[in-house]
């Protein structure tokens, strides 16, 4: 299942339907206080002041790029936990490389055996992903809706928006969450000693 966690970079994977933004203009009228994301204790954490450094087009860019990274981050976390508590897919995943052995290593190690014309899907398939959310009707850097699942399509349209917009922030935080815990992973895994916390941790050989 650490194999997996590469499939997923697709960034198009969503666990909610993606908030509609303003026309985006010439100027900076959008500011992270107009966008979801913003709860407390940390509000609109940008020490680099990096939703200033370009138009508005750029901000909802960075958006975008932070949306797609936090939901492929939470299901990268939660496939890492899931695999190391001992969980895998039975088999083999081509003729001399079982799932159980791929479950016995790290993420850089487990990548690495996956057989050529496996890595080749996984990359097709995120390619193909990634296309269709950046291809489908108007762009979110023109205003259109900010990227929404490829497979399968959800519609959250019968939800009330104040609850919507809750879980919108919501995702944001765990997705934000979520991206320091799996580069921790990854750290630990690879870097002995370099995430004091997760030190003598068996998931973290």
């Amino acid at each position: 299942m650490k194999t997996a966690i590469v499939a997923l970079l697709a960034g198009s994977a969503a666990a909610f339907a993606p908030a509609s933004v303003n026309k985006a203009s010439t100027q900076l009228s959008l500011s992270l206080d107009d966008m979801a994301g913003s709860t407390a204790p940390v509000k609109n954490f940008d020490p680099l002041d990096l939703a200033t450094s370009g138009s508005e087009e750029t901000l909802l860019w960075y958006r975008a790029a932070e949306l797609k990274h936090s939901r492929v981050a939470m299901l990268a976390t939660t496939g890492y936990m899931v695999q190391a508590s001992g969980v895998h897919f039975p088999g083999m995943l081509s003729s001399d490389v079982s799932f159980e052995s791929l479950s016995q290593m790290n993420p850089f190690d487990a990548w690495e055996a996956v057989p050529l014309a496996g890595k080749a899907q996984i990359i097709g398939t995120i390619f193909i992903a990634e296309l269709q959310t950046e291809s489908k009707g108007t762009h979110y850097t023109k205003g259109g809706p900010l990227p929404e699942i490829v497979f399968p399509s959800f519609d959250f349209s019968g939800v009330n928006p104040d609850t919507l917009e809750k879980k919108r922030c919501r995702e944001l935080n765990n997705g934000r969450l979520a991206m320091i815990a799996i580069m921790s992973y990854i750290s630990a895994c690879n870097i002995p000693g370099s995430v004091p916390l997760l030190s003598g941790n068996p998931w973290f050989p």
